[in-house]
């Protein structure tokens, strides 16, 4: 019987033989073979969680992968990552047997450890934004990250030497910035979509705003906009940037200001009560944060409707 608890792998070894693969020829890294990967319809538990992480190009007909708020078709070429520890599913169309292409790599964290990648492969958000954004690639975007993963294999399949950890290391920091580069091309080719995130944004902004409660609920997070969003903190804040020149944090001020100037302007409330109002404990962190946004203090901008 299924359960909801997530059905933990620890090691790639494990992977493989759930996955009905021979074993693997490097403990703690494996580049795997979509195709060849068995599934058990009906067997398969519900959701997974992976003790390593996992770089997946592949094309699905026939199922979804749903990780965190979002499920995913994978019918084009799709990269799609995932740390150590998070939950991902896989949603099949139970009358007919998904079909995958592609390939997958596996790196345990040991592999990287003691190297400079260990500590630096947290700056890849992507690991992150797969929760709502997975990379979809061009024809030519996928030969070249194809290419990089087959030399991986092609290394860790040779006789291994000394040489061997850090030439595959440096593959694999050179796939993860090639998909930073394809993610910053993605934020610019993709603008409808983008720019329907800003508008999200904004209506939802500006509902928050609009509404009484501000002084229980105390102003928005970055995190509570971004889950509203459906999209990750760290995506949300590099479309900003990439888009507006502005972080989340900034967008969430720049309408509490307007907000604010709006209060000041149209009404006799005192700024201690425009505070209270838009979400502050203390009056003296809105008038500095509307100085520091304005050059102003909120009595000052007041009387110069005066």
């Amino acid at each position: 019987m299924k359960t909801n608890v997530p059905l933990r792998i620890k090691t790639i070894s494990e992977f493989h033989q759930l996955r009905g693969l021979p074993k693997p020829e490097h403990p703690l890294i494996s580049v795997v073979d979509y195709s060849l990967i068995r599934y058990t319809p009906g067997k398969d538990p519900e959701s997974w969680l992976l003790d390593f992480y996992s770089v997946s190009m592949k094309r699905t007909t026939n199922s979804k992968i749903k990780y965190g708020q979002q499920e995913y078709d994978f019918d084009e070429g799709v990269l799609f990552f995932m740390a150590p520890r998070q939950v991902f599913s896989i949603v099949p169309n139970n009358r007919v047997p998904p079909q995958h292409t592609g390939w997958i790599l596996l790196i345990h964290p040991d592999f990287l450890w003691n190297s400079p990648l260990a500590k630096t492969i947290a700056k890849y958000g992507y690991f992150d934004y797969a929760v709502n954004e997975a990379l979809f690639l061009s024809a030519k975007e996928e030969t070249v990250l194809n290419n990089i993963v087959q030399n991986i294999q092609q290394e860790y399949c040779s006789n291994i030497d000394q040489f061997s950890q850090g030439i595959i290391l440096s593959q694999i920091e050179t796939l993860l910035n090639y998909a930073e580069r394809f993610y910053q091309r993605q934020f610019i080719t993709r603008k409808i979509t983008n720019h329907q995130i800003l508008g999200r944004l904004e209506n939802l902004l500006t509902d928050y705003f609009n509404k009484e409660d501000l002084i229980e609920k105390g102003l928005p997070t970055v995190q509570s906009i971004s889950a509203a969003l459906h999209v990750s903190p760290n995506y949300l804040r590099h479309l900003l940037n990439l888009l507006t020149g502005q972080n989340t944090q900034q967008h969430i001020h720049n309408k509490l200001i307007e907000k604010a100037k709006e209060k000041l302007s149209t009404t006799a409330l005192s700024v201690g009560e425009i505070a209270y109002q838009l979400g502050f404990e203390h009056p003296q962190s809105f008038s500095k944060l509307f100085k520091t946004k304005t050059n102003l203090s909120p009595l000052e901008f007041r009387q110069s409707f005066n």
